[in-house]
């Protein structure tokens, strides 16, 4: 029986397709669902005929909005694909994707090279070490060149990408690919659906030679097996070829770089025959690590858990890609249809079928399994059962949210769920009637629970109901996706940006005691406080290298705290989720520990709202250097308010500085609109870093706020006559000017 699993689990595929927006990654994985019979025509993006696209917006606007799952067979193996999002407004779809993959194709575009949400991606798939290959797209563009092509990936990506084929043809006249591992040519014709298999073409043989001589001294410098053969034979054969980059791409020592065009159907047969032979199964990634914790149904029906339960609680713990296994499974998408509420899941242990209790590690409750569905985009096909391995739907979950743990409830385990980013452009929203209000927030509520990179909250001094995402379209799509599904018409006020607050110089020995006295045990807290700029921050110059956040979103100011002893002696706690360091000083037990860590907690409750315009503050270091007690009326609940009202009456004294946060923006422009475009980036406080030509194209690199953005895409469009695009990535937080600090100086509203 394990054998036959075994067989089962080698035969599945789990894996995305990454890119920068306009690369192709909808049409390959519309070609893919093709070739391998899954659909009976080719859906075009252009006239919204696609599968994965297959949201309204999504056909409207021609671009993927949230990532799709479809599952199709080749070669007798089951591919499990999510077709993700390429652009940045969307990029914790992709986050959340990756979580749960085992590998994925990246696909550039044959003229642009890598561009700038290809990079983010990337590093998205770095951290969460999924192995890749690479699919160099549109090869039948006027300047495709699969040379500068694989070049960029290796100057701006750092792998060592190893290009398998050699195109045959160029622009126009590219029909087909030679396969350099078996030295055979695929050609493909305008109607034909399926590839021609020849001998190399006379006039590229030498060339073609010389290439897989390349990839053979390549693959035997990094595989010790290869390097046996290349020594004994001084050349290698097809299978141990294949068998070395297979063992490289899953260490992800190098990458396989295929190449072909989507939209003429060119090189999708050779693509799938490499995601089968190079890329991992479930059994060919480590297990799945968690931590033991959460009651099951024993637990509960005795009104909580027993002693030997809690002490295991907390332990880490593997589960294996086995059907036998405990049940462990990953929620990564909720979405809402006509059919009712689907929860996506990744199986990684364990098997379940239809009428099943599972225990939501996360609300600590137990779910019953409804339906089991195996997703084809919006189409889905019923199941019996899933096995570990999978990636199915479910119906009948209430409770579960996007990075929920579902396990077997007498084997309880939490699994690390994707992370988060915090949102950084808010608008107000209102509906035209106060009729509707009620309408509003369960929408409002239904979006934030879908996308958890939406937040909404109530503006504590206006009563508006804030709308937070990761961007302009974010939020446009979002507002746009309750007007079209409850026809619910809404008020959206301008959007605004996220700022921070941190410390440029600090002071030294504020005193702040904490008396209150109102009949009965009364309070009593003394302490003296340091504070001063974390790190880097205290150059206001470098706050935007200290800032940088990564490519999920701005989630706040990170990285800028290490982590030191955390017994509030003379180590630190430094938190690198708020930029925020504390450190304790005292000496002779004048604040005992426990209040130590009380004050901690204040001054963490008083980070919340900074004193130039309430808004949250990072980048700070905080020392308890002395205190004082009373025998009777000191409390942790004393000296948590001294932490609080301290902190804020010590930052009322610091000298702030407002940050707000900043985008690399990519500009490509014909030369003759380069002047205009210059300008009109400066008029927007943008910093030019780059600019360059290719292609009778300018491509301008800027650093610029990311409140200066709103509204230059039409701009844009307007200097350019149409032709000129742009992208955007955030990169971390710098210094306001005067002017905008002026202006942020009230509670964001």
């Amino acid at each position: 029986m394990r054998n036959h699993h075994d067989r089962q689990l080698r035969a599945v595929r789990n894996l995305g397709i990454l890119a920068h927006v306009d690369a192709g990654k909808t049409t390959v994985t519309e070609r893919i669902l093709y070739a391998t019979g899954t659909t009976h025509r080719r859906g075009e993006v252009h006239d919204g005929t696609t599968v994965t696209d297959f949201d309204p917006q999504e056909r409207d606007r021609g671009i993927t909005i949230s990532a799709a799952a479809v599952s199709c067979d080749w070669d007798g193996h089951r591919v499990n694909l999510i077709d993700t999002p390429g652009h940045v407004d969307f990029a914790d779809e992709v986050e959340r994707a990756l979580r749960v993959l085992d590998g994925a194709v990246a696909v550039f575009d044959a003229v642009a090279g890598v561009e700038p949400q290809s990079e983010s991606v990337w590093r998205q798939a770095d951290r969460h070490g999924v192995p890749r290959i690479a699919f160099v797209n549109k090869l039948d563009r006027a300047g495709a060149d699969l040379d500068a092509a694989v070049e960029s990936i290796r100057t701006r990506l750092h792998p060592v990408p190893l290009a398998v084929q050699l195109p045959i043809g160029a622009q126009d006249g590219f029909t087909g690919v030679v396969d350099l591992l078996r030295m055979r040519a695929l050609t493909w014709s305008d109607d034909g659906d399926t590839a021609v298999e020849a001998d190399v073409p006379e006039e590229l043989g030498e060339e073609a030679l010389r290439r897989r001589r390349r990839l053979e001294e390549a693959v035997a410098e990094r595989h010790p097996a290869a390097l046996e053969e290349f020594c004994d034979r001084e050349t290698l054969c097809a299978q141990t070829l294949s068998e070395a980059l297979r063992d490289l791409t899953r260490t992800r020592d190098v990458l396989v770089v295929l190449c072909g065009s989507a939209y003429r159907n060119r090189g999708i047969e050779p693509l799938l025959d490499a995601v089968v032979a190079y890329l991992p199964s479930p059994l060919d990634v480590p297990s799945v690590s968690g931590v033991r914790g959460g009651a099951g149904t024993h637990d509960t029906d005795h009104g909580g858990q027993g002693a030997g339960d809690r002490a295991r609680d907390g332990a880490g713990e593997q589960r294996p890609a086995d059907p036998e296994a405990p049940f462990a499974a990953l929620a990564f998408k909720v979405g809402a249809t006509a059919t009712g509420r689907l929860t996506y899941l990744r199986v990684y242990s364990g098997t379940i079928e239809k009428g099943d209790l599972v225990w939501e590690s996360g609300a600590r409750r137990t779910e019953r399994i409804g339906r089991i569905l195996r997703v084809q985009a919006d189409r889905h096909t019923r199941l019996d059962r899933a096995v570990a391995g999978d990636i199915v739907a479910v119906v009948g979950l209430k409770s579960a949210r996007a990075g929920s743990t579902l396990c077997a409830p007498e084997a309880p385990v939490v699994l690390e769920p994707p992370g988060v980013p915090d949102p950084v452009v808010s608008v107000a929203v209102e509906p035209r009637t106060t009729a509707d209000a009620d309408r509003l927030a369960s929408a409002l509520a239904r979006l934030a629970e879908e996308d958890p990179s939406l937040a909404v909250r109530t503006d504590a001094e206006t009563g508006q109901t804030l709308l937070s995402g990761m961007g302009e379209l974010h939020l446009e799509v979002a507002v746009e996706k309750i007007r079209r599904s409850l026809g619910l018409e809404v008020n959206v006020g301008r959007p605004r940006v996220t700022y921070r607050e941190t410390v440029a110089r600090g002071v030294s020995g504020l005193v702040f005691r904490h008396v209150k006295q109102d009949g009965g045990a009364g309070q009593f807290a003394h302490v003296v406080l340091d504070v001063e700029p974390l790190g880097a921050v205290g150059s206001v110059g470098a706050v935007s290298a200290a800032t940088a956040v990564g490519d999920a979103g701005l989630a706040g100011v990170r990285g800028l705290g290490g982590r030191g002893g955390a017994d509030g002696g003379a180590g630190a706690d430094g938190d690198v989720e708020t930029g925020f360091e504390f450190r304790s000083a005292v000496v002779g037990g004048r604040v005992p520990q426990e209040y130590v860590r009380a004050v901690e907690a204040g001054c963490r409750d008083a980070l919340a709202e900074g004193p130039l315009g309430g808004h949250p503050v990072t980048g700070v270091r905080v020392t308890l250097v002395d205190g004082a007690t009373h025998v009777k009326d000191s409390s942790e609940t004393a000296f948590r308010s001294a932490g609080r009202l301290g902190l804020r009456e010590a930052l009322r004294g610091c000298a702030m500085v407002l940050l707000e946060p900043v985008v690399e923006v990519t500009v490509t422009v014909p030369e003759d609109a380069v002047g205009g475009v210059l300008g009109d980036l400066a008029g927007r406080r943008g910093r030019i870093t780059d600019s360059t030509v290719r292609g009778g194209s300018a491509l301008v690199t800027a650093t610029v706020p990311l409140a200066e953005l709103f509204g230059y895409a039409t701009r844009l469009r307007s200097r350019t006559q149409g032709r000129g695009a742009f992208t955007a990535r955030p990169t971390g937080y710098a210094p306001a000017p005067a002017s905008v600090s002026s202006a942020a100086a009230v509670p964001m509203r």
